[in-house]
């Protein structure tokens, strides 16, 4: 869509936040009894970081809202704006197996091609 708008000088950013320390976080969510079915799953996993007794979020909501409202003067806009350093470390490392399931693909993919000449 990004590219789609671009023509018009307008641009578009992906907000991609982290942890914040909020009300929401802790304290304002209600959560259902956990599920059996869900246990050892990503689901189950997220309930862990709703427990403020596990450690805070890293995340300042004011300092996240700053920054959101500075990217509006960016130009061009980025694309993505990754808010907080664990959610940063966090794209990095979900970006590099990413990449890497890719790359260990280079044969499967050069093979569906013609063979070179055809």
């Amino acid at each position: 869509m990004a590219r789609e708008v671009a023509g018009f000088n307008i641009g578009l950013t992906l907000v991609e936040p982290g942890g914040a320390r909020t009300g929401f976080r802790y304290g304002g969510a209600r959560v259902a009894d956990p599920l059996p079915a869900y246990e050892g799953t990503p689901a189950h996993a997220f309930r862990a970081t709703l427990d403020a007794a596990r450690g805070l979020a890293p995340g300042d909501p004011a300092r996240m809202v700053r920054a959101i409202i500075d990217s509006v003067d960016v130009t061009p806009a980025p694309l993505r704006l990754i808010l907080g350093g664990q959610a940063q470390k966090m794209t990095v490392q979900a970006l590099k197996r990413r990449l890497a399931d890719i790359e260990a693909q280079a044969g499967t993919a050069a093979a569906a091609d013609h063979p070179p000449g055809e």
